[in-house]
């Protein structure tokens, strides 16, 4: 495959000259000329055999297409960078990268690094997030968590917890609304999620209350925007926990009806069975092992 690789070099100063928006910025950045700024981009705009800037005025810009491949060479050299650092002799601090979903990782698994960070100071845990829109395991990662566990079989896959859905609200709201019956509800907004559907249905049934329905409803796209305009006491939405558990010890969301839930989604830890797993690794898999096992006891669920 190296012969299908672009000039390395031009491909680097390309990377800074897309990201920086011209020949200029990139120039200043790596203390290079513009002229040779410029010859650099004709050497890859050759290979890739076609242009990659556009002139504005007095300046190169760079094109849409151009734009998108910059987005696929930086994140390629931060891979590069990271194996670098991660495999280094010299490297003291251990790197581990965990992919997960935005929602998890903003409202369980980030609240309590801090706690592993404590024991563990010298392992560094990286996350990137993914939207639930995204259902292929992309990138490059050491341990991804998910509400699937893939068919392919190139996972060692354990439940880190089951969740249980309730409604939710801002205490502001609750307490406003003087609310303290299921049908009370009737007269309020519901806040739901696009890629989240069925999850009041769900709970009215479990709650014996299938024919309610609210007095508005808004509707997100993404789940963590819910989060937010609950959070903001636009309406009532429905919640899983424990993982919005640290949310409502904080005061954030509350919960009218504890006692009434409804079955949610299952959140499995994913190891590929081809990745390394050094000490670090082991350390924090047993962690997050405990700490799934511990959520899923906790009161209330």
């Amino acid at each position: 495959m190296r012969h299908k690789l672009p000039p390395l070099n031009a491909l680097r100063v390309f990377e800074v000259a897309a990201r920086a928006g011209s020949y200029s910025a990139a120039a200043r950045e790596l203390n290079l000329t513009h002229g040779a700024v410029s010859r650099h981009m004709a050497i890859l705009e050759d290979w890739l055999g076609q242009p990659l800037f556009v002139r504005e005025g007095q300046s190169m810009t760079a094109s849409a297409h151009a734009r998108a491949l910059a987005r696929e060479v930086s994140a390629a050299f931060d891979h590069i960078a990271d194996a670098a650092e991660r495999y280094g002799k010299s490297r003291h601090l251990k790197v581990i990268r965990v992919s997960v979903s935005a929602t998890f990782a903003m409202r369980w698994l980030i609240p309590r690094l801090t706690l592993f960070a404590a024991t563990h100071p010298n392992i560094d845990v990286r996350i990137s997030t993914v939207l639930s829109t995204e259902p292929a395991l992309l990138g490059s990662f050491d341990l991804a968590i998910r509400r699937y566990v893939p068919a392919d079989g190139q996972f060692q896959a354990w439940a880190l917890f089951e969740e249980r859905n309730t409604v939710i609200a801002s205490p502001a709201l609750i307490a406003r609304s003087g609310i303290t019956a299921v049908e009370q509800l009737a007269s309020e907004n519901w806040l739901t999620t696009e890629t989240r559907p069925g999850d009041w249905e769900a709970w009215l049934e479990a709650a014996h209350r299938p024919a309610l329905r609210a007095g508005r409803t808004l509707r997100f796209d993404h789940y963590f925007v819910t989060l937010q305009a609950a959070i903001d006491g636009l309406g009532f939405g429905i919640g899983p926990f424990p993982t919005l558990q640290a949310d409502c010890a904080a005061g954030r969301l509350d919960r009218p009806f504890p006692a009434l839930s409804s079955r949610g989604s299952t959140y499995y830890a994913l190891l590929p069975l081809d990745a390394d797993k050094p000490a670090h690794m082991r350390d924090f898999v047993d962690w997050l092992r405990t700490s799934g096992t511990q959520a899923g006891d906790s009161p209330g669920l």
